[in-house]
Parts: structure tokens; sequence; C-alpha cells
């Protein structure tokens, strides 16, 4: 992969030749940070909030389930003195496989969770497929490589900020509205690459 990447940096000069106005490199290769645009823009931070809500309620529900099940295990414990053996068994048995029921019914929640915490990233990476797509386009690349699988390469070739400046500028804020102070006719997913006199993307702090 290092030599692969180095020999398409070494053919531009410089370490690439930037498309006119546009500040994207031009390179038939280009490397993307996907843990990064997930981490710093607002659809990723938004999904990873939204993630740990969830995780929260989960873990608030667990405890009050709890509460209650001790509850009424101290309620069945009061009933011993006054209730027969047999008809105390039933009822044992019943709180049972309540807790049985629970228990399964909360691993089911924990396992799902987990689930849709491991498919975030790349849910991410599909809602933002269109806007790499345009600017592949626009850098005239043929592939996009995940920056944490290239040994070496060149800096130039690295577009995780550009993408990350493109998203916030094309999907919503929290309040629902979009960020239009990047160039939004590029990044809209379905809009065409775009022609030469657009200002550069402004470099991510």
């Amino acid at each position: 992969l290092a030599a692969v990447v180095l020999t398409a940096a070494m053919a531009c000069p410089g370490g690439g030749a930037y498309a006119q106005g546009v500040g994207i490199v031009q390179s038939d290769i280009l490397v993307v940070d996907p843990e990064r645009l997930f981490e710093e823009t607002r659809l990723g931070q938004s999904i990873a909030r939204k993630l740990q809500a969830e995780r929260d309620a989960l873990i608030a529900r667990n405890r009050r389930i709890e509460s209650e099940l001790e509850a009424e295990e101290r309620e069945l414990t009061d009933l011993r003195p006054d209730t027969s053996p047999e008809d105390f068994r039933e009822l044992a048995d019943a709180f049972d496989t309540k807790v049985q029921t629970i228990r399964r019914d909360s691993e089911r929640r924990v396992r799902e969770l987990e689930r849709n915490r491991e498919r975030a990233p790349l849910d991410f990476m599909r809602q933002v497929e269109p806007v790499l797509v345009n600017v592949m386009r626009e850098a005239g690349a043929v592939v996009v490589m995940d920056a944490r699988s290239v040994l070496l390469r060149a800096d130039v070739i690295d577009i995780t900020d550009i993408l990350a400046n493109r998203i916030d500028a094309v999907f919503p804020q929290p309040d629902g509205t979009v960020d239009n102070s990047g160039d939004s006719e590029t990044d809209a997913p379905d809009a065409p690459a775009a022609e030469g006199g657009a200002e550069p993307d402004e470099p991510r702090e």
C-alpha cells in the first residue's frame, strides 16, 4: 500500500496538483479517516449523542426494574410466614419466571444497543457517501482509501478536513438548519462537481 500511495504522490509536483479554485488535490488516489469524520462532524456527533442517550435510558430502565424487583422480593419474603408451602412455592416460581423473562429482555436490549453502536460508523459513511463522491469527482480520483490502513502517504491527498467541512455544510444542524457557510451547491449530494472559480475549503481547526 505504501508503494502504491507514494508512487501516486510522486507523480504530482509537490505531492499533487490542486483543482483550480476548489482547493482539492488532483490525484488518482485519495485517503480519508472515517473515524475522524464521525467524531468531528456535527452529523457524527449527533449520532453519537443519540446512542449515548439510548444507553443512559437503558441503564436507568434497568436500575428502575431492579429496584422494583427487590421491593417485590421483599413483599414475597414477608408473605412466607403466613403462606402455605405449596402456595409460597407457586408464588416464588412465578416471581422467578418473571425475573428470568426480564433478564432475557434486558440482555436483548443491550445486544441490540451494542450492534447499533458498532454499526453507527458504517451507517454514517453511507449517509455521507454522496459528499465523498462529489469530492472524488472534483479530484479526478479513482479510489479513496481508509487512512488508517495506509502505512505512508503524502498529506496532500488526505481529504478528511475537506470532507468534514462539506458534510457540516450539507447535513442539518441539531436545530434543523443547514450551515450555508460552505459551498452548498458543490456539496449537495446530488449536485454535479463544481467548476472553477469557487473558493477553496477552509481548513478545520
